[in-house]
């Protein structure tokens, strides 16, 4: 299996290095740095793996965008599709699908620039190529590693003194603003959903990584922490993450385990919650997205690259701690909350930010 996967590796970067080759021209480089210094450009976004997270992680780009004039246009994956939709700096949302079907109608879109937004540290050779088939005339920036750099008018490389996924993802676009504002994600408007009267937090025990997931008894140690407070627990679920529900709410009789929920819906319920529990997974980037105050909690992953360690939010390394339960406790009684809470109806997505 490991020689497959080597094989694999080796075959991509042969490749992309094949497709540097192929679309090499003359002067592109020293022509894109002028194109890129003047008006307003019509810009696609490309990250098309299927992960919540990585959707939301591409948002402060997204509106950097925006609040610089350009338009936006991003390529996902069909998966992910509902975390964009209805985004207000979304001009448009296209699908990406296999065999390349969708690449000649961006192509003859002729965007101005295209970027992609693969990873900065390792090469994402499959962004890589589509950003430069697309792309055609276009100028084309992406992250500077090797061989993926090589496919790009404008490699971009890696801002110093931060390895902030979201932040190093923004400075993909830096040839087209400069901004020191903070990054942050964002997320669409939802309807008010009401799940329990009073105040209330979200506690959602899943991810789609086993190794990276805290056990379940943590998030009970936390659901029973947040009734100390008198704040009621209401425990979220996504498929396949029943069982988790059930262990936290046998351990914590007093938490209420939420309904089945849409993406709006836990967008909803995290938007009016005194603060959000969870593991390092999509469901954290939603929350601080929504601007709800996050407790994520941490185990075998990187806190700097993956976690969003401002206030209000409390970014908890649990790997290698010897009394877990404890450091739960204690950083769940630390999270600021509202002291008259409005509940979910009475509080908006503009009000609360993170």
């Amino acid at each position: 299996m490991i020689w497959i996967k080597r094989l694999e590796w080796l075959a991509k970067n042969f490749f992309a290095v094949f497709m540097a080759a192929l679309c090499w021209r003359p002067g592109r480089r020293s022509r894109a740095a002028l194109r890129l210094s003047t008006g307003k450009k019509r810009v696609l976004l490309v990250r098309i793996d299927n992960r919540v997270g990585e959707a939301l992680l591409t948002t402060p780009l997204i509106d950097r965008l925006a609040a610089a004039g350009h338009e936006v246009h991003v390529l996902t994956h069909p998966k992910v599709r509902r975390v964009l939709e209805g985004h207000s700096n979304v001009t448009k949302l296209w699908d990406y699908r296999p065999r390349w079907a969708v690449l000649g109608p961006l192509r003859a879109e002729r965007f101005d620039v295209v970027i992609n937004c693969g990873n900065w540290d390792l090469e994402s050779v499959t962004s890589a190529v589509v950003a430069r088939v697309v792309g055609g005339p276009s100028v084309v920036l992406g992250p500077a590693n090797f061989p993926s750099g090589w496919l790009m008018d404008v490699p971009v490389r890696p801002v110093a003194g931060t390895r902030s996924e979201a932040g190093q993802r923004t400075h993909l676009a830096s040839p087209l603003f400069a901004s020191e504002a903070p990054v942050r994600m964002s997320f669409r408007a939802t309807a008010p959903f009401e799940v329990v009267a009073g105040p209330y937090a979200v506690v959602n025990p899943g991810g789609r990584l086993g190794y990276r997931r805290v056990v379940p008894e943590r998030f009970a140690d936390a659901a029973s922490a947040l009734l100390e407070r008198g704040i009621t627990p209401v425990v979220t679920w996504g498929p396949g993450e029943e069982a988790l529900v059930e262990a936290v709410c046998t351990a914590c009789p007093g938490a209420v385990r939420a309904p089945p929920t849409s993406l709006d819906q836990l967008a909803a319920l995290m938007r009016g919650a005194q603060v959000t529990v969870c593991n390092n997974t999509g469901p954290m980037h939603l929350s601080v997205a929504v601007g709800c105050p996050t407790l994520a909690l941490f185990l075998h992953m990187e806190v700097e690259r993956w976690g969003h360690p401002y206030a209000p939010h409390q970014m908890l390394d649990l790997t290698g701690l010897a009394d877990q339960s404890l450091a739960v406790r204690e950083a769940v009684k630390a999270m600021p909350v509202s002291p008259s809470p409005s509940g979910p109806s009475g509080r908006g997505p503009s009000k609360r930010r993170a």
